[in-house]
């Protein structure tokens, strides 16, 4: 009998997100794959729960992975969580269910609290389309590159960050793209939850000396969308040349081509004749 990885989600902060179903999951596992035993244990203990755990961190994933697929192949049940939030998303667990995959390993998902989708519902930026840009490097270069890239996305961006990076961090995003509208989430799901809606230039230089206390989710504004260039009259020919091709009478292409460009129908007709 073959076994499966259950991929589940646990709180961010409050216990009481930890889902029913979870704690049902982690009864019933075999084993379970911990970032951080000692922070799991906790979790295990508040719901009554004993359950053989593994560390499965950073720095002993590669091979950690492979015994831990190899007792799932063997039948047992493996139960993966972080230390909060959903593994695998900007987590070492990624490269785990990425083994099971290459393994044929049935791979399951128990939801979870998820700090990234949390901090965007609550930011008041955009919500239909956004980018997940996980941790800046610790590197300047690193960082200052990264915001580059990403200077000219226009989707909100979401960024994890450490109090003690936030100043150099939030001085990099304002020199690298200008004043922008940012929502610095702080301790969500926790006592001290808070949500700091400002701008980039506001927030450098309210965290500039330092003193930033407890984890943050960053939701930044995407840049603006480029306006289009005005179509010309060349353009407005260009389209109802096309729309003869098509078959339609000069006057309907003329007509159509308007539409599109913006363009007087009879600038275009006019223009059509001069060229025939």
């Amino acid at each position: 009998m073959s076994g499966k990885l259950m991929v589940v989600g646990t709180p961010i902060g409050n216990l009481s997100d930890f889902s029913p179903r979870a704690v049902e999951t982690l009864r019933e596992a075999d084993f379970i794959a911990a970032e951080d035993t000692r922070v799991t244990l906790k979790l295990l203990n508040h719901f009554e729960i004993k359950k053989p755990m593994v560390s499965y961190f950073e720095h002993n994933k590669r091979e950690r992975g492979d015994v831990i697929c190899a007792r799932i192949e063997a039948g047992e049940t493996c139960a993966l969580v972080s230390d909060a939030g959903m593994p695998a998303i900007s987590d070492p667990g990624e490269l785990l269910v990425a083994q099971c995959a290459e393994r044929s390993i049935p791979v399951y998902v128990v939801p979870g609290p998820s700090a990234v989708v949390s901090a965007l519902a609550i930011s008041g930026l955009p919500t239909g389309r956004f980018t997940f840009e996980g941790f800046l490097s610790v590197s300047k270069k690193s960082r200052r590159e990264h915001l580059e890239e990403v200077k000219n996305e226009t989707r909100t961006m979401i960024f994890y960050e450490a109090p003690h990076k936030l100043a150099s961090t939030l001085s990099d995003m304002l020199a690298a793209w200008g004043d922008r509208r940012i929502a610095l989430v702080r301790e969500l799901t926790k006592i001290h939850e808070e949500v700091i809606r400002t701008t980039l230039s506001e927030a450098a230089a309210r965290y500039a000396d330092g003193g930033a206390k407890g984890e943050f989710v960053l939701v930044v504004e995407g840049a603006p969308k480029p306006e289009q260039e005005p179509f010309t009259l060349e353009d407005g020919v260009a389209f109802a040349k096309q729309y003869m091709e098509d078959g339609l009478s000069a006057s309907d292409a003329a007509k159509q081509a308007a539409a599109e460009t913006g363009i007087k129908k009879g600038l275009i007709y006019k223009a059509i004749l001069q060229q025939d």
